[in-house]
């Protein structure tokens, strides 16, 4: 399945321009190497409405079936991410969140401080990732394989129920 993907990275120093994103293609490689359609990037400041007016248009656009947002997941008091993805989601999917944390723990014991979130808006799955592109790479890397089958379940796909059954042991 061929997912469609865009990719939000939230830093005050990108969208200003004095910094490069080096997150956001990263992510945008990691997915074309799995042949999923990366329908749009976009680089926000770290403010609330911009990166909650950006998630939400996507959601909305109907030609997305997963977010990612790299950044502003951290413990820096501009670090909101998580706080501006939950004010628009349906429902959270923690499980996303935890096996991310729990894989990254086996690589630095940081991983503790990350405040990522992920869920559900519609009929698109919105996950935070952190603004490192190692990180990034690694969180994302952890949550990819599942991803396909999520958002066949979010469409109710009939195959959904199928896949469940030919999952390795």
């Amino acid at each position: 399945m061929s997912l469609r993907v865009s990719i939000l990275t939230v830093s005050d120093r990108s969208a200003q321009g004095i910094r490069p994103d080096s997150a956001g293609p990263v992510l945008v490689s990691a997915c074309q190497e799995r042949n999923w359609n990366v329908v749009e990037t976009d680089i926000v400041p770290d403010e609330f409405h911009q990166i909650q007016s950006k998630l939400i248009q996507w959601c909305q656009s109907g030609e997305v079936d997963v977010i990612l947002t790299t950044g502003g997941t951290g413990f820096s008091p501009r670090d909101i991410t998580p706080e501006a993805t939950l004010g628009i989601l349906d429902r959270q999917a923690p499980g996303l969140a935890e096996a991310m944390r729990l894989e990254s723990l086996k690589i630095t014991p940081y991983a503790m401080l990350s405040r990522s979130v992920c869920g559900i808006r519609g009929k698109t799955i919105i996950i935070n990732l952190p603004g490192s592109p190692k990180a990034a790479l690694e969180n994302f890397l952890t949550v990819a394989p599942v991803l396909p089958h999520a958002v066949h379940l979010l469409q109710d796909s009939p195959s959904s129920e199928a896949e469940h059954r030919n999952l390795p042991a």
